[in-house]
């Protein structure tokens, strides 16, 4: 899981390309941003309803977050979204938060003391490293949603519920596939995250119909519209999809556009509020549903004082399906694996019985000033 918190891009609205004088995320959302905000999203973990059912006592689970130490500030915004709307967190409440620190030594103390303290399900950690090793250290009996994007470490008892290069991909190479682009490149800088994005592609392109040539990897934008051209057969491909922000991505973005093919991007884009860029104009990139998200923003800046990113969502969510489970008797494997799913702020979403999450997300154009939904949130 990268430790940078990611917000769904600002500046966003529906429709075509702004013109540059859009109003701003907040004036134009600002209707959401009422005393009726935090009772909608207070349901956001059922999916068909806007009521959790009643508390009770048959369930109780732990948020295992990173409070002290170097990911500190990214725990923090975990234990503030845990208790969003007035709902209390605590050891005698329906939900614990407790610090898992960032080893793995000290995330499988915590998580033995959430278990030694009642609980049925464990929520985090946040990084993969820690998240196996609290699943191995419970044991099977007790469900561990990690909130890490490593779709690698899935299975068992261990679920992943972060955003994962393969929702990414699914959602805007299959956007980009419906409008007619056949022929795709991958470019990634080195690096195990880059390496998964790339796979994650090739994963998905053929049953797009998708020609994906091999992935190019780029620590620079050098001679990249020709490495684009001979990884295509000598021709430019249609797309070129960069899903990792960070290292050269704003230099090969820039020389990507140079060639006039569309670009393609994923989640990660929802860091760098992309319509500052004129490389990423007119570029679709992958996002929870901007327009759902924004409820739970505006709610978290309003009660906490401070923004909120994609962790604080994943935390949210993850929080209100245990509350769900719970008050229904269901924090196990079959509660988890529910036909219908759940519905969250980040989106719908339902778990697979390979501890995988399918994820709906929306796919977002890059205009002067504002990005703009394009396309519906699909898993």
């Amino acid at each position: 899981m990268s430790k940078r918190s990611r917000r769904p891009a600002a500046g966003m609205v529906r429709g075509s390309a702004s013109d540059g004088s859009a109003p701003s995320r907040r004036r134009l959302l600002q209707g959401l941003a009422c005393a009726s905000v935090l009772p909608w999203i207070a349901g956001c973990g059922r999916r068909g309803g806007s009521d959790l059912p009643p508390a009770g006592t048959v369930g109780k689970a732990a948020l295992l977050a990173p409070v002290s130490g170097p990911s500190a500030s990214l725990g923090q915004l975990m234990q503030q979204a845990a208790g969003l709307g007035g709902n209390p967190v605590g050891p005698a409440a329906e939900v614990e938060v407790l610090d898992a620190g960032t080893t793995e030594e000290s995330a499988v103390a915590a998580a033995r003391a959430a278990v030694d303290g009642g609980a049925r399900m464990l929520l985090g950690p946040l990084f993969s490293g820690q998240s196996r090793a609290v699943a191995e250290a419970v044991g099977r009996g007790v469900p561990v949603v990690s909130l890490s994007n490593d779709s690698a470490i899935a299975g068992g008892n261990l679920f992943v519920f972060g955003i994962t290069p393969l929702q990414s991909a699914r959602a805007v190479l299959g956007f980009a596939a419906a409008r007619g682009l056949r022929r795709v490149a991958v470019v990634v800088p080195p690096g195990e995250f880059g390496a998964r994005s790339a796979q994650a592609a090739q994963a998905v392109a053929p049953g797009l119909g998708l020609t994906l040539a091999p992935p190019i990897v780029a620590g620079s934008a050098v001679g990249l519209a020709g490495s684009l051209s001979a990884a295509s057969g000598g021709a430019l491909p249609d797309a070129v999809y960069l899903p990792v922000v960070g290292g050269p991505f704003e230099e090969i973005a820039q020389a990507v556009a140079g060639t006039g093919v569309q670009i393609l991007g994923s989640d990660q884009w929802s860091a760098i509020e992309p319509q500052r860029n004129p490389a990423l104009r007119g570029a679709w990139f992958a996002a929870p549903d901007p327009i759902r998200f924004e409820a739970f923003a505006l709610a978290f800046e309003e009660q906490v004082a401070a923004e909120a990113g994609i962790v604080a969502g994943l935390a949210f969510d993850a929080v209100e399906m245990a509350r769900l489970l719970g008050r229904i008797g269901q924090q196990d494997r079959d509660g988890l694996l529910r036909e219908g799913g759940f519905d969250g702020v980040l989106g719908p979403y339902r778990f697979l019985p390979s501890g995988q999450c399918e994820r709906a997300l929306a796919v977002l154009n890059v205009a002067e000033g504002a990005t703009t939904l394009i396309g519906s949130p699909s898993a």
